[in-house]
């Protein structure tokens, strides 16, 4: 039985997950929400436990020099995930500046012309930088550029871009899925357990773009005659195309910009050995876009600061406050112990279960909340019944980033690219998303399964 403080955490993380799928208003607000009702009423009212409101809150983190720079021993955070928070603010702002002079635009068209401006081809290429632009920044960003410009492609070359967008919304999960700054649950996964840019990219990466050969195989032949037909009897070809270089709107920051984004990846790839913390490669980037924006004439630090996403960064901290809340209660171990009870101490088993119920639950509700719910999960399995931790972490990472392709409200690439479609005039029903996706998705996560049981079972 339930005593009542895991009741009351159980109930409060429902309600909250119920408000974020409704979606009435922005997903911050019943996080925060929730989060006040976690410290008030469970933490301080039924278990009277300061001590567990400090262990969730875990500021006392940032004033730590391990915090920064932990070196080659891996730093483990329990309650509030600051790495990641801190880590995502610094690339959102870096993203912004990339965003506002040109850079992703002037990529796009760049790509777009390479191939010659023709449909089928352009549907592989936009697949394909999809999924490595996701592996360094938020699947989010890539879309709101490639979406756009695949419109603009669109108007030009006479093609429908609805299979074209799909195709880049799954594209973005499966390769965000290849690094530890790929998608959010990865970033989380990644920061909880003190996995490096190589460890994600030596194992995750490996599988996701095995799935990825195969989704771009598969979209082929699934959007190929559709897209075809589309352009039959067009006027596309006297249409003049617009040359990459119209997309830069200031040369100098442009180029400043490129130069901080190259030297940021470089950092996340080396951090192992640099033994730089991703919050301070997140400081990092923030700072050097800010002084760049500063320096360079008609930069503007303000703008960069305004555009910042402190909705979803309150989201985060709300969201990590209320899973704090079952893992101090002990629900996530009970549910734990109970997953190691229905694998009877499998290893293939267990993977099958947090592999599959990631996909299903990741394609119902956005995969960030349940990634960071799963990641104490994993934590108590491996400690409780010897399972290796690295398996399960990289059985959840590609279990919830390509699970969130199964549906457009799956993950937060999906809502975004969407809804550019439909604001464009291109609406994408749900019935047509699952037409294409869905397949995709099963199939993809099956070969995962493989590709996991034949790698570390």
């Amino acid at each position: 039985m339930l005593d009542l403080s895991q009741s009351l955490a159980i109930a409060i993380f429902v309600a909250m997950f119920a408000a974020i799928i409704v979606g009435k208003v922005h997903r911050f607000v019943p996080a925060l929400l929730a989060a006040a009702l976690v410290i008030f009423v469970v933490l301080l009212g039924v278990m009277k436990s300061p001590t567990a409101v400090v262990d969730v809150l875990n500021l006392h983190q940032l004033i730590e020099f391990r915090f920064w720079i932990p070196g080659h021993e891996p730093l483990e955070s329990r309650g509030v995930n600051w790495q990641t928070i801190i880590f995502i603010a610094g690339m959102m702002m870096m993203v912004e500046a990339l965003g506002h002079v040109g850079f992703f635009r002037w990529l796009c068209l760049h790509v777009a012309k390479l191939v010659g401006y023709r449909v089928v081809p352009i549907l592989i290429a936009f697949m394909l930088l999809s999924g490595f632009l996701a592996m360094f920044i938020d699947s989010i960003t890539v879309l709101l550029f490639l979406a756009s410009v695949t419109i603009e492609m669109s108007r030009m070359l006479k093609f429908d871009p609805v299979p074209v967008i799909i195709a880049e919304i799954f594209a973005s999960n499966v390769g965000g899925a290849a690094t530890m700054s790929g998608d959010p649950p990865n970033i989380i996964i990644g920061t909880a357990f003190g996995y490096t840019f190589t460890d994600f990219i030596t194992n995750t990466g490996v599988i996701a773009w095995a799935g990825m050969a195969v989704a771009v195989v598969y979209f082929y032949f699934a959007c190929r005659k559709t897209l075809v037909a589309s352009t039959k009897g067009s006027a596309a070809a006297h249409t003049p195309y617009p040359h990459p270089r119209e997309a830069i709107v200031n040369r100098p920051l442009f180029m400043l910009s490129a130069a901080i984004f190259i030297l940021v990846v470089i950092l996340l790839i080396t951090h192992a050995q640099s033994g730089l913390s991703v919050a301070t490669i997140g400081v990092i980037a923030a700072g050097l876009t800010m002084l760049a924006a500063g320096l360079v004439k008609g930069g503007s630090p303000s703008y960069i600061v305004k555009r910042l996403d402190w909705r979803t960064l309150l989201f985060f901290v709300g969201l990590f406050i209320c899973v704090g809340g079952l893992e101090q209660t002990g629900v996530l171990t009970r549910l734990a112990e109970y997953i190691g009870q229905v694998s009877g101490g499998n290893i293939i088993v267990v993977m099958s279960i947090i592999l599959w119920l990631s996909a299903f639950a990741s394609a119902i509700v956005d995969n960030i909340p349940f990634a960071a719910t799963m990641v104490p999960v994993i934590a108590n399995l491996s400690q409780t019944a010897g399972f290796s931790l690295p398996t399960l972490s990289w059985t959840l990472a590609l279990g919830t980033d390509i699970g969130g392709n199964g549906t457009p409200i799956g993950a937060s690439a999906n809502v975004v690219g969407t809804a550019i479609s439909e604001r464009e005039g291109h609406p994408i029903t749900w019935g047509r998303y699952l037409k294409y996706a869905l397949p995709a998705m099963l199939i993809v996560v099956g070969l995962c399964q493989v590709l996991l049981i034949v790698l570390y079972a």
